[in-house]
């Protein structure tokens, strides 16, 4: 299967979804994780530590993709026209990570719009969910629900684990730490959505 992660938006967990897809993907079978973001996150947070997965530019993707039963594409941030074309023809589903404040909605809104000629299948993922009692989180799926747009049912909480896990290099289910069960619990819960 081919994934592939966009945003129009930076900062909403675009690579964090990618590499932790890539990690759960890898538990059922080998799995590629393809680096097409320009600030490269994936590959740095390799460089870290361990993956479990192999991590690769978008040039060494090719080369690699024949061996990997799953392949996870984080993409550059505000893809052009083309680029979405080109990224929503070329995968199995393109999942829309998005925090739930207006203006990563907003940014998620256009990219949908754009995607609407391209008849592409896509889900938007909530990301960076804020803890109670913030009830941004139930505002923002409530919004996506009532325009109609395929949702996770699973939601990203905010955790500051992830940013532990970016620093050791490894997935936020090798971090020592009191969340990190719960963290990549999150993706788990958005992984059997994809593959049960």
């Amino acid at each position: 299967m081919i994934i592939t992660v966009a945003s129009f938006k930076g900062g909403v967990g675009k690579s964090t979804t990618a590499l932790h897809l890539a990690a759960y993907c890898q538990q059922l079978a080998p799995s590629l994780l393809v680096d097409g973001d320009l600030n490269r996150s994936a590959l740095d947070w390799a460089s870290r530590g361990q993956l479990p997965f192999k991590v690769v530019d978008e040039k060494q993707g090719v080369k690699f993709a024949r061996n990997y039963e799953h392949i996870i594409i984080d993409t550059p941030a505000r893809p052009t026209p083309d680029d979405l074309k080109t990224i929503a023809s070329g995968c199995d589903l393109l999942i829309l990570p998005t925090s739930p404040d207006a203006l990563a909605l907003g940014a998620t809104l256009q990219m949908v719009d754009a995607l609407h000629s391209l008849e592409a299948n896509y889900r938007i993922l909530l990301t960076l969910i804020p803890p109670r009692p913030s009830k941004a989180g139930s505002e923002a799926r409530n919004a996506i629900k009532n325009a109609q747009l395929p949702l996770f049912k699973t939601g990203i909480r905010r955790l500051a684990v992830f940013q532990k896990a970016a620093l050791k290099g490894v997935p936020v289910n090798l971090v020592k730490d009191p969340y990190a069960n719960a963290a990549w619990d999150c993706y788990v819960k958005v992984g059997q959505e994809i593959l049960p």
